[in-house]
């Protein structure tokens, strides 16, 4: 099976990088560089930044082989879902947009690996017309990469589970690493700081543009998450100890609830 990679960034260059580990002929393509190969692919990834996706597709999609498989790794999925409903319901290629839950701090080629994707989940948001046989052909492949788990859902559901799982935990930690008391860290830290800034220097360009294209369900958690912390410093203002002790006996009963071993 003949597997193209466009977009060569940590992402991208860690798709090229496993599916070559695992015995395919996978070959990676630059933002922009045209070739032949998408014509003979059997597998495309499109990994490039949100607004990059759907102009690269229009381009190069008239020239996939009948019943090739097109997937993004976008962390939104409703604007390239609906820009080819339509289309791809008479095409002869398919498109399943796709998320793989991976990553890391730091971007690029140079940090991509080929285990990036062990034991992670892979989302993807068929649409209702897609076959069994595209959606097979796409998680054996990604199961031979190392990925554990393969999630089907909608678009919307997809995108306000993100908003929650990914996208609020970014705006958390840049605000919070924001803090001019952060400079004074050292020695003053240990791993409660470091699980906090983590992800706290998400870049600007791309996650801006995830944020703007998810903002109806980002504003929803981060409103939800702002009452939450605004208890908190009533609470406090307050010097209202039984509101505290509720606020994070709540919060105890939560983790325990998304935390214990299911039965």
């Amino acid at each position: 099976m003949k597997i193209a990679v466009a977009g060569l960034g940590l992402i991208g260059g860690s798709f090229l990088k496993a599916a070559q580990a695992a015995g395919y002929d996978a070959r990676g393509f630059h933002h922009g560089e045209d070739s032949d190969f998408f014509a003979q692919a059997d597998i495309v990834i499109v990994a490039m930044p949100p607004s990059a996706i759907e102009p690269w597709l229009r381009k190069h999609s008239p020239a996939f082989k009948p019943g090739a498989i097109a997937t993004d790794v976008c962390g939104v999925k409703r604007p390239l879902y609906e820009a080819f409903r339509d289309e791809c319901l008479a095409a002869k290629w398919h498109l399943v947009c796709g998320h793989p839950m991976a990553g890391k701090e730091v971007g690029g080629f140079a940090n991509s690996t080929p285990g990036l994707f062990k034991g992670a989940s892979m989302i993807l948001t068929p649409y209702p017309y897609t076959g069994r046989g595209p959606l097979d052909t796409l998680e054996k492949f990604f199961r031979s990469l190392g990925f554990a788990k393969i999630v089907s859902t909608t678009p919307e559901h997809h995108d306000e589970m993100i908003a929650f799982t990914s996208q609020l935990c970014h705006i958390i930690s840049s605000a919070y690493v924001r803090d001019p008391l952060s400079a004074e860290h050292d020695g003053f830290s240990a791993g409660s700081f470091r699980d906090m800034v983590r992800v706290g220097a998400p870049d600007p360009d791309v996650w801006t543009e995830l944020f703007l294209a998810n903002r109806d369900k980002l504003a929803d958690v981060l409103s939800r998450y702002i009452a939450r912390l605004e208890d908190f410093r009533a609470a406090l203002g307050q010097c209202d100890a039984g509101r505290l002790h509720a606020a994070l006996a709540q919060g105890g009963e939560a983790k325990k609830r998304i935390t214990s071993p299911k039965a």
